[in-house]
């Protein structure tokens, strides 16, 4: 399942009937249901911070909702290039996430439940753990990025068209006449029908042009490259009406030293992607699990919060989760009215449909209300 229901309704009453019990045993064929375990020693509070959290856990859930597919999305985007594209499994805590969502247990190693923590303190924790993991993510992405940005364009160069390529990957020391006070060779791009002209007019475009001293050294279909040889006086006239030919000198010096040290630099990017990205892997994974168990207990805290607000003192209600098929949605929506449709004492709704009401306190603005508490889950991460 990819969306799941979490709802709350009243608990056990005077008479010992059991909320669970009874769900439980009318949603069969409609939904399975697990109870979803929320801490029963949560810190109530004053009425008027549980109105006022109320707001700020609907912030926080997208919030980390929105971190948590933050980390999700990269981690696809790294498997992509890494992996043939095969999408990354996710997991939470060593598990599916589905598996995950169903046998929740509030972790208490990282959000304590001690006597001074109190509703709005857990909030806390969860909001500054989740802003850390995605301030770590930026600076990890962006690091990543930089070394395969910059990678990318070096094999562009080394690959590319000859009109932007690097050329020091196809010539060779003996193509260039070297450590002459007035000579020099020029490495020109010729469009490959025009080669002919260039042979037969290369050595005329301008003065002391050594003739024969041209060979093609590369192609590839589109250009060819050839040498040229000349005095370094006549460069720049040479150069200009190469131009004119629609021939391209291309600026290029024969240094063994610089070749190396290109050769190099690729060798060094190639291999800080190879070690950032075992790495980064890793921490996305990680992260992501913790990312999705914090904003599982987001949602834990929700409705805790909704349900006392909805259900009132002392503490008394039954936190359960549903994964209804699209098919049965609407009927198990009118067996949860049917079973609860007595809580609603303004008579806000008319029907087993929801109305887009208004709940001062309770709310940042419009919502899905039923005379239940009922948050949507989705847990297909890569949906749209």
């Amino acid at each position: 399942m990819s969306e799941y229901w979490l709802i709350s309704v009243p608990g056990d009453t005077k008479e010992g009937h059991s909320s669970w019990e009874t769900l439980k045993s009318q949603t069969g064929g409609l939904s399975n249901i697990w109870k979803f375990h929320i801490p029963a020693d949560l810190k109530v509070g004053t009425l008027d911070t549980l109105i006022g959290l109320s707001d700020e856990l609907q912030k926080l859930d997208l919030f980390v909702e929105g971190i948590t597919k933050k980390v999700a999305h990269y981690m696809a985007e790294i498997a992509a290039e890494s992996e043939n594209g095969t999408q990354p499994k996710l997991k939470a805590n060593g598990c599916e996430l589905n598996q995950y969502v169903t046998n929740f247990q509030w972790d208490v190693a990282k959000y304590p439940l001690i006597k001074q923590t109190t509703l709005r303190n857990l909030a806390e924790i969860i909001g500054k753990q989740v802003t850390q993991i995605d301030n770590d993510l930026k600076a990890k992405a962006t690091a990543y990025n930089s070394v395969k940005t910059s990678l990318a364009s070096l094999e562009r160069k080394a690959t590319g068209p000859l009109l932007t390529r690097n050329l020091g990957e196809l010539v060779k020391k003996e193509n260039f006449i070297l450590d002459s006070e007035y000579l020099t060779t020029l490495l020109v791009i010729v469009p490959c029908n025009l080669e002919e002209d260039w042979k037969k007019q290369y050595w005329k475009l301008c003065d002391m042009v050594v003739p024969n001293s041209s060979e093609r050294l590369f192609t590839d279909g589109d250009y060819s490259l050839f040498n040229v040889c000349l005095f370094q006086k006549v460069v720049d006239e040479f150069k200009l009406h190469a131009r004119e030919n629609k021939f391209v000198v291309r600026e290029f010096v024969y240094n063994e030293e610089a070749l190396a040290a290109g050769k190099n630099e690729l060798n060094k990017l190639e291999s800080d992607k190879k070690k950032q990205l075992g790495p980064l892997k890793l921490w996305l994974h990680v992260n992501f699990g913790e990312a999705f168990s914090a904003w599982i207990h987001v949602m834990a805290l929700r409705l805790f919060v909704e349900s006392v607000l909805r259900y009132g003192l002392p503490v008394n209600f039954h936190a359960m989760i549903l994964d209804p098929s699209k098919k049965m949605q609407k009927k198990l929506r009118d067996l949860l009215y049917g079973l609860y449709s007595h809580l609603d004492n303004n008579q806000i709704l008319s029907d087993s449909k929801a109305e887009q009401v208004d709940i001062p306190g309770l709310t940042l603005g419009p919502k899905e209300y039923y005379p239940y508490v009922w948050f949507q889950l989705k847990i297909n991460i890569f949906e749209r």
